[in-house]
């Protein structure tokens, strides 16, 4: 007994501390043996669908793949101007859709349906302008145009998103005058605010659901390494253009998605106004007339604009536009329109730059 007492004595701590760990990962390489071979004689249950997305999504990230924007264009002598007019354009954007935000929030007389959508409206083109904006403007004065695998994703699921749901909401704003133009004693009763709210919030979950079926293929598209994309944001046709196959079924179903959508939303937007119209001629009033005319002329420029370039773009099979004539036409509908609406509804509506004119004119006093 004392002499097994006198040889642990002479053990010393670290000698005691290399044999626990020796023992703990002998201990430790037999489980994982073990559970290996467990394993391995059991047949693996299928994954269900949604996993392959995953593991794609996953596969992808862990071979860090990257996109290359090349940009808006390749000439260096004029990314300098076009950085500055965008920049412009970008700050009037912001400063124009928040301002309006702002203004009908706070002013009770806005508190009506048409400008509880337009409020909406200014909303998705302030999200759209800032989702794809910034990157533009940082590629035309950056040498480095890499965009992480993630953050393409994003990008395009956003900005989808944001065209989808602006789509529908020029929807409900052509309901809403249809009402107020055809039926003004019941619009009241017909537009109430659970209506109003229901309207919005169908627009929003629409505009997420057919951009996040795309995004879903798009995840299992195999993105490996270093790829160059011929464009200035992740747009779809221009994100599965870097794959050397597999690209007849994402542009179907592109095609598909985009002309459901626009024929839609386009013949819902026409079929009121052929009624609007009815209504309109029979007013007698010429004052009653014109400011009829005025309320839809807005929203029918904004309609013509949006859709117009679009449609020229996704709606077309087989469409053998340019890469930068299709560059030029997503600057208009990505950049220019958002900025473009307000300035529509603003000019030709003589609340809101009454409002304005106030605002500006109003001075603070100093003390």
């Amino acid at each position: 007994m004392h002499k097994v007492q006198w040889k642990c004595k002479d053990i010393s701590e670290t000698q005691l501390r290399d044999w626990v760990i020796c023992i703990a990962v002998i201990c430790m390489r037999h489980v994982l043996f073990s559970l290996t071979e467990t394993t391995s004689s059991h047949t693996l249950p299928p994954s269900p669908p949604f996993e392959d997305t995953v593991v794609m999504a996953v596969r992808n990230l862990s071979v860090e793949t990257t996109f290359a924007l090349l940009g808006f264009t390749d000439y260096p002598e004029l990314q300098i101007p076009l950085f500055l007019v965008f920049l412009i354009m970008y700050i009037i954007t912001v400063v124009r859709n928040l301002g309006m935000i702002v203004i009908i929030k706070i002013n009770p007389k806005f508190h009506t349906p048409m400008y509880f959508f337009l409020s909406h409206l200014s909303l998705v083109d302030f999200c759209y302008s800032s989702i794809v904006t910034p990157k533009l403007l940082e590629n035309l004065v950056m040498a480095d145009k890499s965009i992480f695998y993630f953050s393409c994703m994003l990008q395009y699921f956003l900005s989808c998103t944001a065209v989808v749901t602006e789509s529908f909401l020029l929807v409900v704003m052509a309901c809403d005058h249809f009402v107020s133009i055809c039926n003004p004693l019941l619009y009241t009763v017909v537009m109430s605010q659970r209506l109003c709210a229901l309207l919005v919030s169908g627009s929003y979950l629409w505009g997420m659901f057919g951009p996040l079926v795309l995004l879903c293929y798009a995840l299992q598209l195999n993105f490996s390494g270093h790829n160059i994309i011929n464009h200035f944001f992740c747009e779809y046709t221009a994100l599965i253009a870097v794959l050397s196959s597999d690209i007849l079924i994402p542009h179907l179903l592109l095609f598909g998605f985009a002309t459901f959508n626009k024929v839609s939303t386009l013949l819902i937007i026409l079929t009121p106004y052929i009624f609007i119209f009815m209504t309109i001629l029979k007013i007698h009033s010429a004052s009653g007339r014109r400011k009829a005319f005025s309320a839809c002329a807005s929203h029918l420029t904004a309609v013509t604009i949006f859709h117009g370039t679009i449609l020229s773009l996704y709606c077309v099979p087989n469409s053998k536009n340019s890469r930068q004539s299709v560059k030029v036409a997503s600057v208009f509908y990505t950049v220019v329109n958002p900025m473009l609406n307000l300035l529509i509804y603003s000019l030709r509506n003589k609340d809101v730059k009454d409002v304005l004119r106030k605002l500006i004119d109003t001075k603070v006093p100093f003390h």
